[in-house]
């Protein structure tokens, strides 16, 4: 029997689809109340469609450069920030999810406070600091341009569920932190409360830290610094990591 096959011609209407590059960037920042709160930066557009509407930070992707390159870029310009840490997560295209046809390559990132504070700072000493920028809570954002807020929950349901089996927090940790610093950006993450006991007994026995000789000391007890081991991070992280 012969099976006849027919090859589509492609449609040649509207073949005109362009590529763009979009980031979410997570942090654990403090609130006025000095409460850590999962957050994220957003960047109000200032031309339609949605002007006047809050957005994730991205830019269109050039020609002449890689997605990674792309996202490096579009983040430093929108908003000035550098993560260490970026990672591919997902390509949005529905195709009425702009008036023109558009496919949107999302990257992840996450900064630790201390980080975001330098940079703001440096930008704001050198007069250099992207405009209509701010910081909002990952779980409380207003209606954003086009399909983003479905990006972020999108993004939120990756990121708690990788937090339960991989050494993800860490890209919100200075080099050395306590086992209460972790379970705190844990449960931030979660947006739920752990069990003190029962998180260090999970962590003691895991191979993802690594004890320090060194401590925290202030009003309490003195409370032993850790290290992730980065033999365990790196062997986790696939091809579609990038360290800038």
């Amino acid at each position: 029997m012969v099976i006849m096959t027919r090859t589509c011609e492609p449609d040649t209407r509207d073949t005109d689809v362009r590529v763009a590059v979009s980031t979410v960037i997570f942090s654990v920042r403090r609130d006025a109340h000095d409460e850590p709160v999962l957050s994220l930066p957003l960047v109000r557009r200032t031309r339609d469609p949605f002007e006047g509407r809050w957005a994730l930070p991205g830019g269109w992707l050039d020609a002449q450069e890689s997605l990674d390159a792309a996202a490096s870029r579009t983040l430093a310009e929108t908003t000035g920030l550098t993560p260490s840490y970026l990672e591919q997560l997902y390509a949005f295209g529905v195709v009425d999810r702009s008036p023109t046809r558009v496919v949107s390559i999302v990257y992840w990132a996450l900064l630790r406070s201390d980080e975001v504070d330098a940079q703001v700072a440096a930008h704001a000493r050198q007069d250099d600091a992207p405009e209509n920028v701010e910081w909002f809570d990952a779980t409380d954002l207003p209606a954003l341009a086009f399909d983003h807020n479905e990006i972020v929950e999108y993004t939120l349901w990756r990121l708690r569920n990788k937090v339960g089996y991989s050494r993800i927090a860490h890209g919100l940790l200075p080099d050395e932190f306590t086992l209460a610093d972790l379970r705190e950006v844990t449960e931030t993450i979660l947006g739920r409360r752990l069990d003190p006991a029962n998180f260090r007994r999970q962590v003691d026995t895991s191979d993802t830290l690594i004890p320090t000789e060194r401590f925290r000391t202030g009003s309490h007890r003195p409370a032993r610094l850790y290290r992730y081991n980065r033999d365990v991070e790196l062997a986790e992280r696939g091809p579609l990591t990038s360290r800038l």
